[in-house]
């Protein structure tokens, strides 16, 4: 009848007597643990008088409800201090049964409570000084504690309400204490400190800000500095939401990332107030990071930092914000970064020099990932092969998008190049651990997007080659490089064709016989000036080759009259095709053709002489060619140019052995007239003796179709056969440069020009007869070891005054147009 009397007297006698209890049989047996909540709960609620005690509590609570319950809670709260935890159920019945009653009216008793002790802000970073000055504050935590599993977002949300009415008019010391109320239970809490944060961020906005700032500025210096700490703490505790707060602080810190809307602009010292609790947050992760170091030395487990473990998932996200080089937001997300390696270790330190090395657009941002190594390079080991190997598994598991792998690969060669500051600086180190994984890249050249092919070309050939590396995978490699090389030259893509020749330049016999190879391919040979590729298959003839018999015997029977005869005529069709397709005109620009022969040609010059790269350089400045590598082209030649033939048929047989080998010779002649590229590898072959030997069968061929045509020609002058008097000049000069003509014979092609047919086909007699007698033979080759080439004395041959008089005579007969070069032809 009279509860505003009754009630809290008779709910405090209650409530006080369940706690006496509660700790009185604590320690019987049969009475669960403390923590057991659910066992003890179900225990004391099947004994008559501790659960009639309670409908007695929650009597006296219902009738207070609405006029004035805080007597009641502060029994609560003042038996919980007593007697926790055995008192611990009661709490978590009564808060079940009255939960927003409960939480609101507790956070109430505990503020005021709060405000009566008058905790100090220092006494927030040390529990316990505050518990002993404020008592109720431990059971308040323990309270919402009991009840955050159920009933988070009640407790939530009477925080923010409690936060959001502190920061209105002032009007008593309890608003002004609402703030310091609420970080001493963050920091007791952090469950409760979980539940508040992200939506506590999200609720700052600008004018909250402003009245934050107005609500701490009258604070003493000293207070202001224990609440920044407290801040701070608490930011490296929190987890959920933590990357929110990190770009809430940045972007409030930065002047060019706040809104400067009018009504919406940020107050200067709100932001050099989150200027300083970033500066204050880096000091204190770097503190807790290096110092885990140490502690982990005893049995105890490292202390764990929320705020890094949170930050763990967002790494791609930091990465990008400190690519995006804003002022000291960049440095601060860098610094954080580091942090974050070194406490993530290794997981965390490949992700994000990773992540740089893919996303960095410039050589500004690029250094930030060469810094960031240069950092974390002095405490990890073996950071930088764990992150090139991640780099290759992203490629490969397609983790990575063909724009950023073009980026990366771009990336990588750049940093490769760079001048390092010492051999511990990234780009020392790169290129090697890079040829580690030169099979895993090699792979890439054939990619079907140009630009990573010629992006991986780029980085392959700014890599060292490694010492050692397996025959199998150095073969896939160079012959992915070459098919890159033709790809490149027939897109005529400069940048490409540079990168491929460089990737080329490395004087191995696998890499020149797959260029010559390739070049020679029917499909690549209309980049040299040859012919085009014909046809094949069934559309490669005639258009009306595909025609039914039947209809044609039908026809013909109809169109002639057997009748009366005893003859049957039937048509059996035609046999053959009829004339072959003729080659499709040339796609190629005789400048693209020049500059195409020029490119390759320079390529070939380069790995003959050891793989060195250069510019590009005329085809004359060949005499420094590797004997060996001249002897692979001309192998590859003549396994190209006529598979049938054998490296031992050296020897040079008389006149008469062509008449065995016409169609052999017929052959030859047409692949070098259908490829003019062969005489300029031939001209390659010659510039390094003795390997224009190896070509015996191809000079024979050549030789004997090129007699042959001048001795049936009828032209009056050579000029009328335009081809053959090229393929015979250059014939003459390669085997004079080749060291398998003595000089007098040499130059015999510089008046052909001048001749008639008949004339040229005397003086390529006299070749063949001075070849027959001196065979093209290696051994007849000195190696001066001075100049690391091999050399031919022609006097240890027979007399060369023999075979000039068919040219003694020419001259005479011609001597009023060529009496001048008679000087260049005497013995």
């Amino acid at each position: 009848m009279n509860p505003k009397a009754w009630a809290p007297v008779v709910s405090a006698w209650s409530i006080d007597l369940m706690g006496q209890l509660s700790s009185k049989y604590a320690g019987r047996h049969g009475v669960p643990h403390a923590s057991s909540l659910n066992e003890l709960l179900q225990l004391w609620m099947s004994c008559k008088a501790t659960r009639t005690l309670m409908d007695i509590y929650t009597q006296c609570l219902s009738s207070m409800i609405n006029t004035c319950p805080d007597a009641c809670v502060d029994a609560l709260l003042d038996t919980s201090v007593q007697h926790s935890p055995h008192f611990d159920w009661v709490v978590a019945h009564i808060g079940s049964s009255f939960p927003n009653t409960i939480i609101s009216r507790v956070l109430s008793c505990g503020l005021k409570d709060f405000c009566v002790h008058g905790a100090a802000p220092v006494d927030l970073l040390f529990p316990s000084a505050a518990d002993k000055r404020v008592p109720k504050i431990a059971s308040v935590v323990g309270i919402l504690g009991h009840l955050a599993s159920r009933h988070s977002g009640s407790i939530k949300q009477e925080l923010l309400r409690m936060f959001h009415e502190s920061l209105g008019p002032m009007r008593d010391q309890q608003q002004k204490a609402t703030v310091p109320f609420l970080l001493q239970l963050a920091v007791m809490s952090p469950m409760l400190l979980g539940t508040i944060s992200a939506e506590l961020v999200d609720s700052l906005k600008p004018s909250v800000l402003s009245q934050l700032h107005q609500h701490f500025a009258a604070l003493p210096r000293e207070d202001l500095e224990n609440m920044v700490s407290i801040v701070v703490h608490l930011i490296c505790q929190t987890s959920a939401g933590a990357y929110r707060i990190l770009q809430f602080l940045v972007n409030t810190a930065m002047p060019a990332s706040v809104i400067t809307t009018p009504g919406l602009a940020v107050h200067d010292s709100v932001r050099e107030a989150c200027d300083r609790i970033i500066q204050l947050l880096l000091l204190n992760l770097q503190k807790l990071v290096y110092n885990r170091g140490t502690a982990s030395l005893g049995d105890a487990p490292p202390r764990a930092v929320p705020f890094l473990d949170e930050l763990k998932g967002h790494v791609r996200e930091l990465c990008v914000e400190t690519l995006r080089l804003e002022r000291k937001r960049f440095l601060w997300q860098h610094q954080l970064l580091g942090l974050l390696s070194v406490y993530c270790t290794p997981s965390c330190a490949t992700d994000a020099l990773f992540y740089l090395l893919t996303l960095a657009r410039s050589q500004e941002e690029l250094g930030l990932a060469t810094q960031l190594y240069a950092v974390l390079s002095s405490c990890m080991s073996d950071l930088l092969p764990a992150t090139v190997k991640k780099c290759v598994c992203q490629i490969h598991m397609g983790g990575l998008s063909e724009q950023h792998m073009v980026q990366l690969f771009h990336n990588l060669a750049l940093i490769v190049q760079w001048e390092g500051e010492g051999p511990a600086s990234m780009s020392a180190q790169l290129g090697a651990v890079l040829s580690l994984h030169l099979y895993d890249l090699g792979q890439l050249l054939l990619h079907h997007n140009p630009e990573v092919a010629e992006a991986a070309s780029l980085l392959l050939s700014v890599c060292p080659m490694p010492q050692t590396i397996r025959p199998a995978h150095l073969l896939v490699i160079i012959r992915s490089a070459v098919h890159q090389f033709f790809l490149v030259l027939h897109r005529q893509c400069p940048t490409g064709i540079s990168y491929s020749s460089r990737l080329l330049s490395a004087a191995m016999k696998a890499i020149l016989q797959q260029l010559v190879e390739g070049a020679l391919h029917p499909g690549n040979a209309e980049l040299f000036g040859g012919l085009a590729e014909l046809p094949t298959g069934d559309d490669a003839g005639l258009e009306g080759a595909r025609v039914s018999l039947l209809d044609i015997n039908r026809r013909f029977t109809a169109a002639v009259n057997f009748s009366g005869s005893v003859w049957s005529v039937f048509h059996a069709g035609v046999i053959g095709r009829g004339l072959k397709p003729s080659h499709p005109p040339s796609r190629q620009e005789p400048e693209e053709i020049v500059h195409n022969v020029q490119n390759f040609l320079s390529l070939l010059v380069r790995c003959c002489r050891g793989g060195c790269y250069s510019a590009p350089e005329p085809l004359t400045q060949t005499a420094a060619v590797n004997p060996e590598a001249a002897k692979v082209v001309a192998v590859v030649l003549v396994e190209s140019v006529c598979p049938d033939v054998t490296n031992s048929e050296l020897g040079w047989p008389p006149e008469e052995h062509t008449r065995t080998t016409v169609e052999r010779d017929i052959q030859i002649c047409r692949r070098f007239r259908d490829n003019p590229l062969l005489f300029q590898l031939l001209r390659l072959v010659a510039a390094g003796p003795p390997a224009l030997c190896y070509c015996s069968v191809l000079l024979r061929g050549l030789l004997a179709t090129l007699m042959a045509h001048w001795e049936a020609s009828r032209h009056s002058d050579t000029t009328s056969s335009p081809w053959h008097l090229h393929a015979s000049c250059i014939l003459v000069a390669c085997m004079a440069e080749g060291s398998l003509l003595p000089p007098v014979l040499g130059n015999m092609h510089e008046i052909f020009h001048q001749l008639v047919p008949f004339e040229v086909h005397l003086l390529l007699l006299s070749v063949w007869d001075y070849m027959r007698d001196n065979s093209p033979l290696p051994q007849k080759f000195t190696f001066q070891a001075d100049k690391g080439l091999f050399f031919r004395d022609f006097s240890r041959d027979c007399d060369v005054g023999k075979y000039l008089c068919v040219l003694h005579n020419v001259l005479h007969k011609n001597i009023d147009r060529l009496g001048l070069l008679s000087g260049r032809f005497q013995p």
